[in-house]
């Protein structure tokens, strides 16, 4: 209920032929001598350089209408037959050796290496020696996998399933579930040993702590406390005596320019120890202030005595997060001390956690939009930092925050 400080930070070619040579017929084929002795050249590489028909001892072309020959120089099929580079085949037809030799089309106007396997098709035999398909007109491992089945052709065999395992690191969240933070307080270092050190306050007031912290002492001048600030992240610790009203805090503070959308995902992690008792009302949790309008807040995780408390106001609305359920009060403070120093008439947001705990994560962010789907809107944020309050009077105890961060980003 207190207040705040005013400061704030912040081919071409074709065919082209040439005639004829010594007389006779074409330019790629008639007869040997006396025939025609073409030299019908292609620009584009797709016809003969040398011409007619030469039979070296008869038969058909020794070097007719490929570089190589057409048919067998010595007469039936040529061993090397086929068409050269340009036609078909680079080197050959029908195999020497029987069956398709070492590829179907050439390195011309087909795949390079051939349509069939290189060392396949009917070559030695059957299928490829290391394949259906070869390197030509398939994947070179293609088609079903050399070595069998789907090893890196097929279905992939680091593909397909994932290499490590259906959900390894998809599918589930290899961490589960739950964030790490969330739900559970499973990153959450609950077991701390107690802090030591820190600079000690007994009398209301306000400063920087490290790494962007602020902390604050107020309280209404009744009965005694004391807060020690540690400077590690938000920690800090606190006791007090037969107090009115006193707040110890530590955490975030803004220039009050920015909604709590424009601020990123507002978090915090705590964990703390606590002895005593604290007059008629406490909270502990996190709280903080808005401008334009005035709005002060609360997320109570835990109290002293017995609860949980409701802030004195009315039921709006629960909902779940972090593992528990939080009943949501709003309650009017009629001419109290605010966040500008002065007083006034404002309006408060209570979070209260039906089950208490001493250690955990507080989604922060998610309390300032459930406020406003029930229609508590909040303004421009000055601050949101860890807490304990306690008053009413009478009671005396102690709390220590062993690890402590509030985070917005």
């Amino acid at each position: 209920m207190p207040l705040v400080v005013t400061g704030w930070l912040p081919g071409c070619g074709g065919d082209t032929p040439a005639g004829s040579g010594s007389g006779g017929v074409a330019a790629n084929g008639g007869s040997q001598n006396g025939g025609s002795a073409a030299t019908r050249v292609s620009s584009g590489g797709r016809l003969n350089a040398s011409g007619g028909n030469a039979a070296s001892s008869g038969g058909s072309l020794a070097v007719g209408y490929g570089t190589t020959g057409g048919a067998a120089s010595t007469g039936g099929n040529r061993p090397t037959g086929g068409a050269a580079s340009g036609g078909n085949s680079a080197i050959g037809g029908s195999k020497a050796t029987g069956g398709a030799p070492t590829g179907g089309t050439a390195a011309g106007s087909t795949n390079a290496t051939g349509g069939t396997k290189a060392t396949g098709g009917t070559a030695t035999g059957g299928t490829s020696a290391t394949g259906g398909t070869t390197a030509g007109s398939t994947n070179a491992t293609g088609g079903t996998k050399a070595t069998g089945g789907a090893a890196t052709g097929g279905t992939n065999a680091t593909g397909g399933t994932k290499a490590t395992g259906g959900a390894a690191t998809g599918g589930t969240k290899a961490t589960g579930g739950a964030t790490a933070t969330g739900g559970s307080t499973s990153s959450v270092n609950c077991s701390g040993a107690p802090l030591t050190g820190g600079t000690t306050y007994t009398a209301n007031s306000y400063g920087n702590v490290s790494n962007g912290y602020v902390y604050q002492y107020w309280s209404n001048g009744i009965g005694s406390a004391t807060m020690t600030v540690f400077g590690v992240g938000a920690a800090f610790s606190a006791s007090w005596n037969n107090v009115g009203d006193f707040l110890a805090r530590v955490g975030l503070a803004w220039n009050s320019s920015q909604t709590y959308t424009q601020l990123g995902t507002v978090s915090a992690d705590y964990a703390y120890t606590k002895t005593g008792s604290a007059g008629t009302y406490s909270f502990i949790g996190i709280y903080g202030w808005s401008l334009n309008p005035m709005r002060e807040y609360y997320i109570v995780d835990d109290w002293f005595g017995s609860g949980p408390p409701t802030g004195g106001g009315t039921l709006m609305g629960s909902f779940a997060v972090d593992g528990g359920t939080y009943n949501v009060y709003q309650h009017t403070q009629v001419n109290q001390p605010d966040v500008t120093g002065g007083s006034s008439t404002f309006v408060q947001f209570f979070s209260i956690r039906q089950t208490p705990r001493q250690c955990g994560h507080i989604s922060i962010s998610q309390h300032y939009a459930k406020w406003a789907s029930l229609g508590l809107t909040l303004g421009n944020m000055v601050e949101a930092k860890l807490l304990v309050e306690v008053g009413g009077g009478g009671g005396s105890g102690t709390i220590n925050y062993t690890m402590a961060t509030v985070t917005a980003k």
